[in-house]
């Protein structure tokens, strides 16, 4: 298996975590195994946790890890559970967590996973195939309203209501199965001027279907406060995010992790009880240098934030 990915800010991630030989580590998000493998290289008598939903990205990480397979454990889930997979494991804290939010380059590329507007193949996109609903099951069965809503929310488009409107239209007269079917219902929807100087057409709402059938804004604000409460004193959780709306939610779960005190402003002291749980190391995300955005275009949104607990 080919499981092409170039890993975004690599050693931007690697320094963040500062990483001690003997110490544990959780990678979320493990795709082609590039972050890991380089954690790994660090480790002498420390462990890698390595945690992902795809099964072609387990079967690839376990074939790329193979010479350190006594450093690392490899578990097929999503990492909201990471809790239940630490305790499984028999594993407390760790001093370092990441993950890596964006679609991997195998996913993009693999026409028949169905999470490209590229190429012409069932409308899937599911990370994880164990899940029954697929990008087709959202097309054809939302209601207007919340198409146009996931479409606004999640793909942050100006014209979701209309393409919400085309696609209730089509799929009256037949179900929408194919991702060239889609794209040419959201060409449809979208002025001509608009899709010749705003990129594609179909991009926004190919990732707020993608958003919304792998739960990944709820799947990502439910677990900040676990994986920062899973590390040691002095650990780091580093999130690399790909879209204003991530960055968002890890901004602003951060900020309310260092400075929790909800106490109005003219107390001069706090009584509400709430202590930091750390500090925001990066105060302004980290971006992709010069050299990496030339090297790998799909780095380009690319945003690096960490997090450092209380010692």
């Amino acid at each position: 298996m080919n499981f092409n990915h170039k890993s975004v800010l690599l050693d931007e991630v690697i320094e963040s975590l500062n990483i001690k030989p003997d110490g544990y580590y959780v990678d979320g998000t493990l795709g082609g195994a590039g972050h890991a493998l380089e954690v790994i290289k660090r480790l002498k008598g420390g462990r890698l946790i390595g945690i992902d939903q795809d099964a072609d990205a387990i079967k690839a990480a376990t074939e790329r890890l193979i010479d350190y397979k006594n450093r690392v454990i490899i578990v097929r889930d999503n990492y909201v559970n990471i809790e239940n997979i630490l305790k499984r494991e028999g594993i407390d804290k760790v001093d370092g967590i990441y993950v890596d939010l964006g679609v991997s380059s195998y996913q993009l590329d693999t026409a028949d996973r169905g999470f490209t507007y590229r190429f012409d193949a069932p409308l899937d996109m599911r990370m994880d195939d164990r899940n029954e609903l697929k990008a087709s099951d959202i097309v054809n069965n939302y209601s207007e309203a919340e198409l146009f809503h996931i479409i606004r929310d999640y793909g942050e488009d100006r014209f979701a209501k209309n393409i919400a409107k085309h696609i209730v239209e089509y799929r009256n007269k037949k179900k929408i199965e194919t991702t060239f079917e889609l794209v040419d219902i959201i060409k449809s929807a979208i002025p001509m001027k608009i899709q010749v100087t705003g990129g594609h057409p179909a991009k926004r709402t190919f990732q707020a279907i993608r958003i919304e059938l792998n739960k990944e804004l709820e799947v990502l604000k439910d677990s900040i406060d676990v994986m920062i409460e899973l590390l040691k004193p002095g650990g780091r959780l580093s999130v690399i995010t790909f879209h204003s709306l991530e960055d968002r939610i890890v901004k602003q779960a951060f900020k309310k992790a260092e400075s929790p005190c909800v106490c109005p402003k003219k107390f001069p002291v706090c009584v509400c009880g709430n202590k930091s749980k750390g500090r925001v190391i990066t105060r302004k995300a980290v971006l992709p240098s010069k050299e990496e955005l030339e090297e790998n275009s799909r780095a380009k949104s690319a945003k690096l934030r960490v997090f450092e607990k209380e010692v």
